[in-house]
This record gives C-alpha cells, structure tokens and sequence, in this order.
C-alpha cells in the first residue's frame, strides 16, 4: 500500500472530485484521513426519500469508505456552528469552504479488478440519473458511470442505446433502458444478482 495526499480547492466538490481521482488515476483504495470544512453537505441518511443538505460553516469530522475506478462509497460526518454532529452517505454538491486536506491508501494491484456489469449514463444535476446512481450505491453494487458533460459523449451514448433520455443504464454492456427500468430490475431481485 502506498499513501496518496491529496489538497481539494475551495469549491471544489467533494464526492465528484474523488470520483474522477480514482477513474482517470486507476485507484483501488480508501480514505486515511481528513481535515477541511464546507459550505455545503449533502449527505444521504437512513430511510430518506432525499439527501439532506446544510448549508454554513460546516467542520469535517470523518470521512470513510472505498475509492475505486468504477466509483466511491464513502460516509461523512461534520459539525455546524452549533457543535450539532450530522453524517450519512456522501452525495455530490458537498463543496469545500477554505481547503480539504485527505491522505488515500492506495491499494496495490496483483490482479485486474473485475470489470463491472452495470455501466451508467448519467447527465449532471439529472434527478433522475442522481436516484439511479444513489440506488447502486444502496445496494453497493459495482458500476461505472460515464458523465455526459458534451455533445461528442452524447452522441457516443446516443448511438450506443438509441436514447435522447438520461440515465441510460447498459448491463453487461447492452441497454436496459432508463431509470424505470433498473427500479424495475430492483423490485424483481435481478438488480441485486449484478455483483
């Protein structure tokens, strides 16, 4: 194992940005360490329809969990003004206030990781591609995003499905369709079976 420090900007995303780390640097890992504050959290508690936001001078306490090439699982905490302690599943749109200091193990590589059967095309800031994403991330199943962030990977997405419509979900590399059908998949017990 070898350790990766890293030094996140102000307003830099927390999640997304450790979601690009591990895809284009190839990281198989999990988090050591942290220091830094927000001015924004958005964290996914326990039985909520919605992730709860806070917004102000918000202190991090702990972050834990994996960074993988095919995503990240990774639960916060922190503080508000009042000393008041929250935590939960990390969404996007945490932004970091002065700086986020974080300290990687990065895992040495012996073997290939698997490569995972469910593949998300998800557009930024779709509500739907952003409940599609959060329920693999519920059932912890591996999955790789492509974000459509231009118009040549939604053309490439647009003539890999046949779709004009976001999230379009691929399982072992042909499409599914959208968000019905993976919650559809999920209700029938199929979802889960795609580790």
């Amino acid at each position: 194992m070898r350790s990766l420090p890293l030094k996140l900007d102000p307003g830099s995303d927390l999640r997304l940005n450790l979601e690009e780390i591990g895809r284009d640097q190839g990281i198989n890992g999990f988090v050591l360490g942290v220091v830094g504050n927000l001015t924004r959290a958005a964290f996914q508690c326990p039985g909520k329809a919605e992730p709860t936001v806070l917004k102000g001078d918000l202190e991090v306490i702990t972050l834990n969990g994996t960074i993988t090439p095919e995503g990240v699982h990774l639960h916060l905490s922190l503080s508000d003004g009042a000393c008041q302690v929250w935590g939960g599943h990390l969404e996007p749109g945490t932004l970091v206030q002065k700086g986020v200091d974080l300290l990687i193990g990065v895992l040495d590589q012996t073997a290939p990781s698997p490569r995972s059967r469910i593949e998300l095309a998800v557009l930024p800031g779709c509500p739907w591609c952003e409940r599609a994403l959060r329920l693999l991330r519920t059932l912890d199943l591996p999955h790789t995003v492509i974000t459509v962030n231009d118009d040549t990977t939604f053309e490439q997405c647009r003539a890999r499905s046949g779709m004009r419509t976001f999230p379009q979900v691929f399982v072992d590399g042909n499409v599914i369709g959208g968000y019905d059908e993976l919650s559809g998949l999920h209700a029938s017990g199929e979802l889960a079976q795609l580790r």
